[in-house]
């Protein structure tokens, strides 16, 4: 059941960010999107750490992987020039975001490494392989939050 609703809730998402970004709404709507797409990330996150600890297949966790590794490569897109702090929408994103875009994109794309690889141990049925790879992508994550997030 958990998985539907992360399912319907990032699909949700997306749609409603992408929509509202096609609108022509501006930084504020790209703002929003960014922050309910990390919520949901985190969300997604947990429900696999949750699969994890209940000895659940990785097989399981096949759809939330893919979605997570498409959002790991569509992070530098969602901080656009102009929707940082300057937008007048509360944003947590600090301005080394823009500031160092270079590092910013390079963490990034160990982020979407790291998903990419938990999404492809998903296919298989290594526990203890998928479960070290969700410490690897989690670790990305809080690589780049240290550098990139107001706390």
């Amino acid at each position: 059941m958990m998985r539907k609703w992360v399912t319907a809730a990032v699909l949700g998402l997306l749609c409603v960010g992408g929509a509202a970004n096609a609108r022509g709404e501006g930084e504020a709507a790209i703002i929003q999107g960014r922050q309910g797409a990390m919520m949901l990330s985190g969300v997604a996150m947990g429900a696999m750490k949750s699969a994890i600890d209940t000895g659940q297949a990785p097989s399981t966790q096949r759809f939330s992987t893919r979605a997570l590794a498409r959002w790991a490569h569509a992070v530098p897109g969602m901080f656009p020039a102009g929707t940082g702090p300057e937008a007048g929408v509360p944003t947590r994103a600090k301005p080394e975001v823009w500031s160092d875009r270079a590092g910013f994109e390079a963490r990034a794309a160990d982020y979407a490494a790291a998903a990419d690889r938990l999404a492809e141990l998903a296919g298989g049925e290594d526990a203890a392989a998928f479960s070290a790879q969700w410490s690897v992508v989690r670790q990305s994550c809080n690589t780049c939050h240290t550098a990139y997030k107001l706390d």
